[in-house]
């Protein structure tokens, strides 16, 4: 059996795509693999595609296609059944002949496609006469979406001056019809507003630009694009999008100055580094494209100079070097501006640079003296008399009427005293006497100060050297102390000798070493110059005896070579040693001393025998004190120590012999065959114990303390007279009770002391009380 399914199309069709009861999933990609495939099958569905509107009304069933069966006998023995998307509500289909149709409106976007199952049933035997099939059915598209620009509205930026055609950015619109069907979908871009500087591509939407554009014209413009489907056919939709493109700047415009020529103006005293005036050139371009630096040409460079201030873009002129006013009045100065960056595209058309003239003005001012040199450099003598001519320093007022100037020396009273100056004329004179041993340079501060105006005043350096003069005679560096033995030989060198000189000498210091007219004939030593300014002393015989002579002086005469030449005689002291031919220099100071002395060897260790002597007897002494200082009872004054007990009585003195019994406290043998204190009576302890219970108004408490009383005063053992004995009451009213010990127990025959024993030496006398209380309460 065999079916043929008609087609019928009003407006927009749905296809109609042939599946088989296994297939869960069809698509417009195997359409006609599956349509040959039901063809050749037998006893299969076999149809044609079908289609529906997608914009069909809901008000009136519209017909779709048809199923019809080649068994078809027309007597109503065929059942036809549509299930799956949309059946029974947006599908229907006629049970007896098998025409489909829609009920609802479709849309396409929504829903693009509706998968369905179709039966013919026997209605006899209700059995289906085919397997049932699966089918979809596909909305096809009609035009009923606008085109919609989703990325609007548009920013974009081009540089200035970019040539025609430069890509600028790209509007893309969507639309929601199907792009596969007709040219529902198929967009056209369009300039609306924006000619004549852009155009738009119309396929892809890419806007481009239209010509060159200067920035400084006009830096934002504001372009609309519009999209229309259908390919722009009538009864299209259409969109529109706005797009702000901005022009950045490029560096396409010089520097320009505001003014063609400067005027300024200077004082002649301003410092080095003073603002004189400010320049601006203007440049359309923004950022760095306007940033500029600016310089000075011509000869005048050094003494102007110009910076940059990268804030304001200004041309800062300064001083480079002083100005002065009666030299020079005018200067004309060519400043230049040229662009910090420059874009060399543009180079061609004109330089970026620019030029204008300064014309500065020098004002005069007061200005105050001005020396003839930064610095003098005088000398003098030393030794020169005191008046004598150092030097003059000349100063003038630079300005046109010449104020006469007046001079002085400042900076250290010590330089006033030693050099003046004329106030008038600026003549240095000594006032004492130099020495150039003391000091060879003096440095001496002038100032001059304008007479009509003193608060104008220039200083001015004085560097004065004293030159030497061979003043002071050669000697010795140094005391050399020299020793000759007693066997020394004849010709043997004991000392080398050398000198020094204070003075300066410009050929260098030479001296001369010889023995003086008085040593000549009758010396024992002789003197050798070395011709390097030492000498060398030698011995003239051979042999010395110390008891003949102990030490020798040698006058040695030393010269320079200066101008005049002076001379100078140093003594050399020369000690006779005990000893064979070789000094032992601290042998010899140790026999010199003794010697000295008038002491022998032997005398100097008896006396020092005798001093140690002495000091082991002094040691001895001190150890024997020491010794008896020690107590051999040390154990018993510690335990004496223990009962220490202070007593503030003040007696009548000597003659008060009544006061106490001091011969309790001496006799320590009387006091101990005495009852010992702490032996109470048991009636005492009763008594004590009826105490606690009653107040200190009662007379069981009076007759206690009345019981004590008596017994301090008896016990030989107590402390003298005049001693405080302390009794705390607690009462009955107290929450802790009784803190003594003494009722701690009804009896005190229970209580054992025999721990006392064990708590050492210092508790040794009160375990011996204890222990005998306990004895005499047994």
């Amino acid at each position: 059996m065999n079916w043929s399914a008609l087609l019928s199309l009003m407006l927009m069709l749905v296809q109609l795509w042939p599946c088989s009861p296994s297939t869960q999933n069809c698509s417009t990609q195997n359409t006609e693999q599956s349509f040959t495939a039901v063809r050749r099958a037998k006893r299969a569905w076999v149809w044609e595609p079908l289609f529906a509107t997608e914009e069909q009304t809901s008000v009136v069933p519209v017909y779709v296609g048809q199923l019809k069966s080649d068994l078809e006998k027309q007597d109503g023995n065929l059942k036809y059944t549509l299930t799956g998307e949309g059946a029974g509500s947006i599908f229907i289909i006629d049970e007896n002949n098998g025409k489909i149709y829609v009920t609802q409106k479709l849309d396409r976007e929504k829903k693009p496609f509706y998968t369905l199952r179709a039966r013919a049933i026997n209605r006899s035997t209700q059995l289906p006469v085919e397997p049932e099939s699966e089918f979809i059915i596909k909305v096809r598209d009609v035009n009923d979406h606008e085109p919609q620009f989703l990325d609007g509205p548009y920013v974009a930026t081009v540089p200035e001056m970019s040539p025609e055609g430069t890509s600028v950015t790209q509007v893309t619109a969507t639309d929601g019809d199907d792009p596969s069907y007709g040219n529902n979908a198929r967009l056209l871009y369009s300039l609306i507003q924006g000619q004549p500087y852009f155009s738009v591509e119309p396929k892809t939407g890419v806007i481009r630009m239209a010509s060159e554009m200067d920035r400084e014209t006009k830096d934002q413009y504001l372009v609309i694009i519009q999209a229309k489907d259908m390919v722009g056919q009538a009864g299209a939709f259409s969109a529109t999008a706005t797009v702000t493109i901005n022009l950045s700047d490029v560096n396409d415009n010089p520097p320009k100055f505001q003014q063609r020529l400067y005027y300024m103006n200077v004082s002649e005293d301003a410092p080095v580094g003073a603002t004189v005036g400010k320049v601006r050139a203007e440049d359309s371009d923004i950022g760095e494209n306007a940033a500029m630096n600016y310089s000075i040409e011509g000869d005048d460079s050094d003494v102007f100079d110009i910076i940059t201030n990268n804030e304001t873009q200004e041309g800062i002129i300064l001083l480079k070097k002083g100005v002065d006013y009666e030299s020079k009045r005018r200067y004309s100065i060519r400043a230049k501006v040229v662009n910090r960056y420059i874009d060399d595209r543009f180079l061609k058309e004109e330089p970026f640079e620019d030029k204008t003239v300064v014309k500065i003005n020098v004002e005069d001012a007061d200005e105050p003296p001005v020396f003839t040199l930064e610095n003098y450099v005088m000398e003098i003598a030393e030794g020169a008399v005191s008046g004598s001519l150092v030097g003059i320093v000349t100063a003038r007022d630079p300005d046109a009427d010449d104020c006469p100037v007046r001079y002085s020396i400042v900076h250290g009273m010590h330089l006033k005293r030693s050099f003046s100056i004329n106030e008038h004329n600026g003549t240095i004179i000594t006032t004492k006497p130099l020495d150039r041993e003391v000091a060879s340079w003096h440095n001496l501060t002038v100032t001059a100060t304008e007479t009509r105006n003193p608060e104008k005043i220039s200083e001015t350096n004085v560097y004065i050297q004293v030159l030497d003069v061979n003043d002071h005679a050669p000697e010795f560096p140094k005391y050399y102390e020299t020793f000759v033995c007693e066997n020394a030989v004849s010709g043997q060198l004991i000392q080398s000798i050398s000198a020094v000189d204070q003075d300066d000498s410009a050929e260098g210091h030479h001296f001369y070493f010889l023995l003086a007219q008085e040593a000549t004939n009758n010396s024992h030593f002789t003197v050798e110059d070395n011709q390097d300014n030492t000498a060398g002393i030698f011995t003239a015989k051979s042999g010395f005896r110390r008891e003949e002579q102990f030490s020798f002086y040698l006058p040695i005469l030393i010269l320079d070579n200066g101008t005049p030449q002076l001379t100078s005689t140093n003594t050399l002291t020369i000690t006779v040693c005990d000893c064979d031919t070789k000094v032992n220099t601290f042998y010899c100071r140790y026999g010199a001393f003794l010697y000295s002395m008038g002491l022998s060897t032997e005398a100097l260790v008896a006396i020092l025998a005798c001093i140690l002597i002495l000091l082991v007897f002094f040691l001895a002494i001190l150890a024997i004190r020491q010794q008896r200082k020690k107590s051999p009872f040390s154990e018993k004054i510690e335990e004496f120590r223990e009962n220490i007990v202070r007593y503030d009585d003040e007696g009548g003195g000597e003659e008060d012999t009544e006061a106490f019994d001091i011969s309790a406290l001496r006799t320590r043998t009387v006091m101990r065959t005495h009852k010992p204190r702490k032996t109470v009576t048991t009636e005492i302890h009763s008594l004590y114990r009826q105490s606690l219970q009653v107040g200190p108004d009662s007379a069981v408490f009076r007759q206690f303390i009345s019981e004590k009383l008596e017994e301090a005063n008896t016990d030989p053992s107590a402390p003298p007279y005049d001693s405080l004995q302390t009794y705390a009451f607690e009462g009955t009213g107290s929450l802790a009770g009784s803190l003594s010990s003494l009722n701690s127990n009804m009896s005190d025959v229970d209580q054992s002391y025999d721990y006392l024993t064990d708590w050492g030496p210092h508790f040794k006398q009160l375990a011996a009380m204890y222990t005998s209380h306990r004895s005499v309460g047994d």
